[in-house]
């Protein structure tokens, strides 16, 4: 059944679709007068209610689909609802639903295998956390500790997770009301050529000179002070700017110059979203430690980790690791991921996304950018691309100011909805992100809905 049949009868749950508003309504009722959302001015927002998912579709509380170009907060990698997983997580719910993280249970031996086997290297020991902050935390503390030393490195434009240590890594402005200068973090400018620090003209330029201002920073601060440097492999929230030739390549040379653990922050990027398990794979580099969440399992449910290198392992191998979680390695949440993991192996879930953005988005994107003065800039791999909105191509004004948005965005996002699609936007930036698993159909017709709120955008430029 088609959604647009669904959305006259009856959900993909076959609830009739009567009942399931009446039911949105007193959830949307509960929700405002019980719960506390997250980053938000409480009584400023009017959240969406959710009746259902399934594949690259969910359901608003009216009970209209729209096409899931967000995949929730990019983690939705095979999809809502996939009946392998579904499955797997029941079959396992009645096998034995939790158990403490000192006993072995087969579900988390066998995720942290196909993990394991999938990770760049000899990053073969897996760490599982409840998401991907706290895998940035561990990762961070296992740095400090394995080095003996305390400041970490990570770059402006970046998110790596709510909690105090992640918030604090973070180079977005999500940081500002909870950095108090203490936590040992330094924020250095990465590669970004469309708004480049470094006046480079070219990507080279961009390289070289990115990597020699990371390089006097670390001098001017001491090498053998710094435990870690800390990259989302590709920056996603912040603008998915894929980093150019070369420059991980140079990160890690450094890293290993200066004794620094290189730690590759894979919580949005990996599991597929770039066309490669890990979006580390596209640069040839090996990082000492990967954190993860979000796509191992679709977050279907919570689940994050560390993949540990075997120098940084073996720190541990005689003297204890001083950290720890209740819910780590979950039967439900690893459950969960071995199943996603198999899915995606099976039904060659990694190279759809590949394909997807080789063939349809990318092209199609770059399409709209040549029609559309409001695109400044798109970018990506695989299904993760950002469409950089603007008032002027030429002085490259944002659309909205850098940390806030805008009644021009607030616009375009109206038109995606109101087309049928469900977009992720952040400040000026519209991101094309579905899932791993859409089909050529869904992708076209995402950006038949992206190209007609583009015209909305079109009209708040000043050409």
């Amino acid at each position: 059944m088609t959604a647009t049949a669904r959305e006259q009868s009856t959900l993909p749950t076959g609830q009739h679709l009567d009942e399931a508003r009446a039911e949105g309504a007193r959830a949307y009722e509960l929700d405002r007068a019980h719960v506390f959302h997250s980053w938000s001015a409480q009584e400023q927002i009017t959240p969406m209610t959710v009746l259902a998912s399934e594949g690259s579709y969910v359901w608003d509380g009216e009970g209209t689909p729209l096409l899931d170009f967000s995949s929730q907060l990019v983690y939705t990698n095979i999809g809502h609802q996939h009946p392998k997983v579904v499955a797997a997580i029941a079959k396992q719910a009645a096998k034995l639903c939790t158990v403490a993280p000192q006993f072995v249970n087969a579900a988390r031996s066998e995720a942290a295998r196909l993990i394991a086997e999938r990770t760049p290297g000899d990053l073969n020991k897996v760490f599982f956390t409840n998401g991907g902050a706290d895998a940035n935390e561990h990762a961070v503390r296992m740095a400090r500790l394995h080095t003996g030393r305390y400041k970490v490195l990570s770059r402006y434009r970046s998110y790596h997770g709510g909690t105090d240590t992640a918030v604090n890594l973070t180079g977005d402005p999500r940081r500002w009301p909870n950095d108090y200068g203490n936590s040992g973090i330094v924020h250095f400018f990465g590669p970004f050529l469309y708004r480049s620090q470094f006046h480079s003209a070219d990507e080279q330029q961009e390289t070289e000179r990115a990597l020699a201002h990371l390089d006097q920073l670390i001098q001017f601060e001491g090498p053998k002070s710094i435990a870690a440097i800390v990259l989302e492999s590709v920056p996603g929230t912040s603008g998915i700017m894929v980093p150019p030739p070369g420059y991980m390549a140079g990160v890690r040379e450094l890293c290993d110059r200066y004794g620094i653990v290189f730690i590759a922050d894979e919580v949005m990027a990996g599991f597929g979203r770039t066309g490669k398990w890990f979006a580390i794979d596209h640069f040839d580099v090996v990082p000492d430690l990967i954190t993860f969440a979000k796509g191992v399992n679709s977050g279907y449910v919570p689940l994050g980790g560390v993949a540990i290198s075997g120098k940084i392992a073996a720190t541990f191998a005689d003297s204890p690791y001083p950290g720890g979680l209740t819910y780590s390695g979950h039967p439900l949440a690893t459950a969960a991921a071995v199943a996603t993991i198999t899915a995606m192996e099976e039904e060659g879930i990694v190279e759809n996304a590949a394909r997807i953005g080789t063939e349809i988005l990318g092209p199609g994107l770059r399409e709209l950018a040549e029609r559309h003065p409001s695109v400044g800039e798109v970018r990506g791999l695989g299904v993760f691309w950002a469409i950089e909105l603007v008032a002027d191509r030429t002085t490259k004004e944002p659309l909205a100011p850098y940390g806030t948005t805008s009644p021009a965005m607030n616009d375009v996002i109206a038109a995606c909805k109101a087309g049928g699609l469900l977009p992720f936007a952040n400040f000026n930036r519209i991101h094309a992100v579905p899932p791993c698993t859409i089909t050529d159909a869904e992708a076209r017709r995402g950006l038949e809905i992206l190209d007609g709120a583009l015209d909305v955008a079109d009209r708040h430029t000043n050409s």
